[in-house]
């Protein structure tokens, strides 16, 4: 009898989250290590949806490259929730509404090095398209390459790429880590 309570309630997870990933137009999600493997497969799907859907050159490119520094982010800068899982876990989303596409990615990272990202982040956030384009040539001559093999590109390229603000949030986990979320938005005009 408690197999039988425990599938339905699996069943009515999935059918949950199917109503969720519909009601958000909610296209690809994806949770687990990511790899190089894992994000020319994620980023072939994510061609195939939009070539689908007939949106423009420009907009592809743009969601294909916000999309592929999202990934790379996770791979090279998240850190693991405890000392047997792999730090290169993440989550990945892409959804769509009428006007934008939404590449919204979260990984565990240490909480040490939350007040520094933030800083980063915010200081993106603060620039105008002139200063980004500075900062990004700032760190392309300047920029050393961090051990993790960045040179703090990443997110300079991808509000580059966006026009727009980075949305981020850490949700603390514990004492140690926070959960570390970026939404990412292209607009589709």
């Amino acid at each position: 009898m408690d197999k039988i309570k425990e599938n339905h309630g699996f069943l009515d997870f999935a059918y949950q989250m199917y109503k969720t990933m519909k009601t958000n137009e909610i296209n690809l999600v994806y949770e687990g290590e990511v790899t190089q493997e894992i994000t020319k497969t994620f980023t072939s799907l994510t061609e195939r949806s939009l070539e689908k859907s007939q949106e423009s050159n420009t907009v592809q490119r743009k969601v294909f490259n916000v999309m592929v520094e999202c990934l790379q982010n996770i791979s090279k800068h998240a850190d693991s929730l405890d000392e047997e899982e792999d730090g290169r876990r993440g989550i990945v989303m892409v959804s769509h509404g009428e006007s934008s596409y939404n590449i919204i990615t979260g990984n565990v990272i240490k909480n040490e090095k939350v007040p520094e990202l933030k800083a980063s982040l915010e200081h993106v956030n603060s620039l105008d398209k002139k200063g980004l384009s500075e900062l990004y040539k700032k760190q392309m001559r300047e920029g050393r390459i961090s051990e993790k093999g960045g040179a703090g590109l990443g997110f300079i390229d991808i509000a580059k790429k966006t026009g727009g603000k980075l949305n981020f949030e850490f949700k603390k986990l514990n004492e140690e880590v926070s959960f570390f979320i970026l939404t990412s938005t292209v607009e589709r005009n």
